[in-house]
């Protein structure tokens, strides 16, 4: 359609700008209209034009602002004034930030979407802590799931986790327990390392290590906050890790 404008799915990465894209940054600094979820960075929002007129549809109390529906439809409506609509997500927009349902919808419309990556959360928090996902002397597959979701009890993660392989778990703060619980139940081993890493690639990043029998008590305990990740495996309890520790103070 003429006179109809382009939206805009654009990763901000873990929340250093230094980690965005040339091409991320740009359309941020040139962006009429900004609608960002919470986990983007105050760092990464000022670097919009004062002109620009920024929309939250942050999460409040496990809620958006607005229901996904509501996103899709406020997208739609703009690009269809004439607006070009930079849509701004943590991380990468096709991992866990529905990127995928608001593209649908875009173009159901007749909306040209252009989807512009970012470092997901995972390989910002590997690459900040010195983790590495993959290794050849510990784990040669690496699984990525959401912890918090509707149906967790039914989802299927046997084989995910073990010997030999890495599982990342996003947004598993609130069901650490009821994730130990069924990681166990599907044979996982108790004393399974594992790394809880908050805030990562972030100035106010930490990292907290313990067992999978050990994980709810842990994020009590060291009272955990989103945005974090758990990182379960082998990787978390090698002599390399280290590394993670003096990454860590480097940024301290």
């Amino acid at each position: 359609m003429e006179n109809t404008g382009t939206i805009f799915l654009v990763g901000a990465g873990p929340g250093d700008p230094d980690l965005l894209t040339l091409r991320a940054a740009r359309l941020i600094e040139h962006a009429e209209i900004i609608v960002h979820d919470g986990l983007v960075s105050r760092e990464i929002l000022a670097m919009a034009s004062p002109d620009a007129r920024l929309i939250s549809v942050a999460k409040q109390r496990s809620k958006h602002t607005l229901p996904q529906d509501e996103i899709n439809a406020l997208l739609v409506r703009e690009a269809l004034a004439g607006r070009d609509v930079v849509r701004l997500k943590g991380g990468d927009p096709l991992i866990f930030g529905r990127g995928g349902e608001e593209a649908e919808d875009a173009k159901a419309a007749g909306v040209q979407v252009e989807i512009v990556p970012g470092i997901s959360a995972a390989n910002g928090a590997a690459a900040a802590t010195q983790i590495a996902l993959t290794h050849r002397d510990a784990s040669s597959i690496v699984s990525f799931v959401a912890g918090q979701c509707k149906g967790l009890s039914d989802q299927n993660w046997s084989g995910l986790a073990g010997a030999g392989r890495t599982l990342v778990i996003y947004m598993g703060v609130k069901t650490a327990p009821q994730i130990a619980e069924k990681l166990m139940a599907d044979g996982l081993a108790p004393d399974m390392p594992l790394a809880v890493i908050e805030n990562a690639a972030r100035s106010d990043m930490r990292i907290v290590r313990g067992m999978l029998a050990g994980l709810p008590d842990l994020v009590t305990g060291e009272k955990i906050k989103s945005p974090a990740l758990i990182v379960i495996g082998d990787v978390t309890a090698r002599e390399n890790i280290a590394l993670a520790q003096t990454a860590l103070e480097a940024v301290q």
